[in-house]
């Protein structure tokens, strides 16, 4: 007589999730369910590459269904999750199916925080999708276009003023991007315009930027935006973001910027996700909506539910809750699948701790240029650069994707190309409108003068 086989589920195919399905392979008699809305694994730290146009959606991105098609106990379903029942032991998909669990890992990861602001949203977008990245591409290529077709100096300087808010690693490569974009990859591409007379602002609250990192590496970081055009604020906090301007403090002094061009780097905040576990658990969530977790990522009062990743708030050995990186998220899934495997096979896992081990933290700037920190290793420069480069491709997780990655970057290197430069989407003319959306205006007199 066969037994049933211990059914876990898995919400969410990021780097936690799917690190704890591919773990549970070689469990025996478990059924592993892989729920996310999206049919692929998005690599997230090169999510800016395709906002700067290096490169292609596809080059960062693998369907989920061929990740996992050689797992035979590992099934994948493309479905939203909109409700958990503990005491039924199944998570409620948005069509009303239901998906029964024994184990059940949640992992869907982290969204933009605007502190109170939602409404800064639509004309400050932030990056945690495929589509915020296009979007955002969009809007950076698009801005060069309506600055080659302005006759107005003032109009031609707000289409070209490029703020990002939030010194971080997202931002200080967008940052970087934008800058090496306006400076070195559109140089020679307009008529009208000059597109290294761009000004690139990076907007901070704190007192350095990449506050995670040692001090020497994020003066080394600064310095390298600076020597890139970018112009770095410091003690600076934005006080309203408009769809043509943001107003910003730094010190007393209250200053309206105009700009089309504003990019949210500095916030984060839990999915609804860990809202709706707390809310049916009675697990406590931080200021940030995180799912407070205990030494082996279960929920409190719920000890087959496990929170894992950007959901989970990990205070590691009672010191600061541990960064929501992909090395966190991946070293708890591992954890977790095993923790589930030793309990099938009758082990006491109650002893078992959580051991982190911290490979380190980069951040790229721009061309040959970033910084590592690898316990008290320092690397910038090239070298920094060579094992950012180094770490990000291990983590690919397709072959073909890497080796299309290698050849784009050399590419982009050797040329200072970015091939992947399309506004896709809706392509409206030029103007902001005061919902904060593009519409379209008459072509300037010049333009239509030299087409007759």
């Amino acid at each position: 007589m066969t037994t049933q086989p211990h059914r876990v589920v898995i919400i969410g195919g990021g780097f936690g999730g799917l690190t704890a399905t591919q773990t549970l392979r070689r469990a025996a008699n478990v059924q592993v369910t892989l729920i996310d809305k999206r049919n692929f694994h998005l690599f997230q730290p090169l999510l800016y590459q395709v906002a700067t146009g290096a490169l292609s959606p596809a080059n960062i991105a693998a369907p989920l269904r061929s990740i996992v098609r050689k797992q035979k106990n590992a099934r994948v379903l493309m479905a939203e999750v909109t409700d958990i029942d503990p005491q039924a032991q199944q998570v409620i998909l948005s069509d009303g199916a239901s998906v029964p669990y024994d184990s059940l890992i949640v992992a869907t990861g982290a969204r933009h925080f605007y502190f109170g602001n939602d409404q800064w949203e639509r004309s400050a977008p932030g990056l945690k999708t495929v589509e915020d990245a296009t979007e955002l591409r969009r809007r950076i290529l698009y801005a060069f276009e309506a600055a080659e077709r302005e006759t107005d100096p003032a109009k031609v300087r707000e289409w070209l003023t490029f703020v990002v808010i939030g010194a971080g690693p997202t931002g200080v490569e967008m940052a970087g991007a934008v800058g090496e974009i306006a400076h070195h990859t559109l140089r020679h591409d307009f008529r009208h315009i000059d597109p290294t007379s761009a000004r690139v602002l990076l907007i901070e609250l704190g007192d350095r930027v990449l506050p995670t990192f040692e001090p020497d590496l994020s003066q080394n970081a600064m310095q390298t935006l600076q020597k890139m055009g970018v112009e770095v604020m410091l003690k600076t906090s934005v006080v309203d973001v408009q769809p043509d301007h943001i107003t910003y403090k730094q010190g007393d002094q209250f200053v309206q910027l105009p700009t089309h061009n504003t990019i949210w780097s500095a916030g984060v905040q839990a999915t609804p996700l860990g809202k709706l576990v707390a809310e049916t658990t009675g697990a406590s969530t931080d200021r940030a909506g995180r799912v407070i977790v205990e030494p082996d990522w279960s929920v409190k009062g719920a000890p087959n539910i496990y929170v894992i990743g950007d959901l989970a708030n990990y205070a590691y050995e009672g010191g600061k809750p541990l960064p929501g990186v992909a090395q966190v998220a991946m070293q708890g899934g591992k954890f977790v699948a095993l923790q589930i495997m030793r309990q099938l096979n009758g082990e006491d896992t109650t002893a078992n701790q959580f051991h982190y081990l911290d490979l380190g933290s980069m951040a790229t700037i721009g061309r040959a240029a970033a910084i590592a920190q690898i316990g008290k290793v320092h690397l910038t420069g090239f070298i920094g650069w060579l094992a950012w480069l180094f770490v990000h491709l291990m983590y690919i997780v397709a072959f073909e994707n890497r080796l299309l990655i290698i050849l784009q970057w050399a590419w982009n290197y050797f040329t200072r190309n970015r091939a992947a430069r399309l506004i896709t989407g809706k392509t409206p003319l030029m103007n902001v409108d005061e919902t904060g959306y593009l519409v379209s205006i008459p072509e300037p007199k010049h333009v239509v003068e030299a087409e007759r």
